[in-house]
């Protein structure tokens, strides 16, 4: 964004400024910086939908680079709509104002796209309808995941389109400067991958078959799915999510891994949180074949401080389960842990048993369960008092759970002056 926006600049206010009734001059440039704002961004959303992996270790892992995916998606169609309102202004403008006495000319396009120009504004047009409806299905929840999934599978023509809007309706003088420059290599980089999603092949290099091993009904809404994975499959960290694919009409979606690295096997604990995985123990069963893309994630105890809180919520247990199971092996490698485990009822819960079977061989590993149930619930005063950290003291709390609970962590704890304490969350919020 800064580069464009510097580039930008640098046409409008050195190479090309542009004459006319300061308002409308404004107005002109506005149409034009909210559409290259909106091309980078959108064309930054196609090339991270293709789950780039050799991000991963620049941004924090894939949950992250899905996390940028979404928010820029997001301002990218803000600021189309903000394009969109002021190219539609100009009438409400001029009854304002008046009509300009200097009227800005019009910047000539390249010859053999001047027959396009209207096709170009026609379609610019139909498209904003179009992501004004994909962003409401993102940002309303209560839209069926189908809907938003059949969505995005046609985002890449909207995109393709855009590009057509684009260039059609680019100054021509553009192309030869560095905002021609910056702005054509970010929408050849989306449009080369548009083909892969269109084809519905992101991710295929890191694709791999196997069979379901066993499904089990758990409490709490809970489906425990066993994995038996083909020998092409490049094995695990602890922490690490995939894409699991059971029905090619449903498609993938993302998983932790709740188990530690052994030969093959994943095991994947699944909470019911849609029409979809609600109805998976009664559709799945053994045998079946699965395709798993993956491991991704950088949720990693092993990179932060000996003394650490390990936080989770619910079905966020999964990848701290993956965590204590890996240490089975070595409890001399735990580093000093306060693990918190917020349940609605400890009674019901299908994962309280299991936790104290691991963290009882793990000397360095504290657990501590927080059942709603019984009144009790963990705020940072709890978390600091367990943790015995004093101020400045360097220490890491490792969160996965909802994101108003982590936030009224973080806030608590930076309000007790605990300024060496570094929370790391995985934002396992890909929609």
């Amino acid at each position: 964004m800064g580069a464009l926006t510097l580039a930008w600049a640098w046409d409008a206010l050195i190479l090309h400024p542009m004459a006319g009734d300061a308002i409308w001059v404004a107005r002109k440039q506005g149409i034009y910086l909210t559409g290259i704002w909106a091309m980078g961004l959108m064309s930054l959303v196609m090339m991270l939908a293709t789950r780039p992996a050799w991000l991963e270790s620049t941004l924090g892992g894939m949950d992250r680079i899905y996390r940028l995916h979404k928010w820029a998606g997001i301002l990218a169609i803000s600021l189309g709509i903000a394009h969109w309102l002021l190219e539609l202004g100009g009438g409400v403008l001029r009854s304002l104002v008046g009509a300009a006495v200097n009227k800005p000319p019009k910047i000539a396009v390249p010859d053999f796209l001047q027959s396009s120009h209207g096709l170009a504004k026609d379609i610019g047009e139909w498209i904003i309808y179009a992501l004004i409806v994909s962003l409401l299905v993102t940002l309303w929840k209560a839209f069926p995941y189908k809907s938003w999934r059949i969505l995005h599978r046609v985002m890449p023509l909207f995109y393709l389109a855009l590009v057509f809007h684009t260039v059609a309706l680019t100054p021509a003088a553009w192309w030869l400067q560095p905002l021609g420059f910056i702005l054509g290599a970010l929408m050849l980089g989306g449009s080369l991958a548009a083909i892969p999603a269109l084809r519905q092949r992101i991710g295929q290099r890191r694709r791999h078959a196997g069979r379901i091993e066993s499904v089990r009904q758990l409490e709490s809404g809970i489906t425990e799915v066993v994995c038996a994975m083909e020998a092409s499959w490049p094995g695990h960290q602890a922490g690490q999510f995939a894409f699991v694919t059971f029905d090619a009409k449903e498609g993938a979606h993302p998983y932790t891994i709740a188990s530690a690295a052994q030969a093959g096997r994943l095991r994947f604990q699944i909470k019911a949180l849609g029409d979809y995985t609600r109805t998976l123990a009664q559709s799945l069963q053994a045998g079946q074949p699965v395709h798993v893309e993956g491991p991704y994630g950088r949720f990693d105890h092993r990179h932060g401080q000996d003394r650490q809180a390990w936080v989770a919520g619910g079905i966020g247990i999964t990848p701290f389960l993956a965590w204590l199971e890996s240490l089975q092996t070595r409890p001399e490698a735990s580093p000093h842990v306060q693990l918190h485990y917020c349940v609605r009822d400890a009674a019901r819960d299908p994962f309280v048993a299991r936790l104290h079977e691991l963290c009882s061989p793990l000397p360095h590993i504290t657990l501590h369960v927080h059942d709603a149930s019984a009144g009790q619930r963990l705020d940072a005063g709890t978390l600091h008092q367990a943790s015995q950290a004093q101020a400045g003291e360097a220490m890491d709390v490792w969160f996965c759970g909802p994101a108003g609970l982590a936030r009224q962590l973080e806030s608590g704890l930076q309000s007790r002056g605990l300024k060496g304490v570094s929370v790391h969350r995985e934002a396992f919020d890909m929609r």
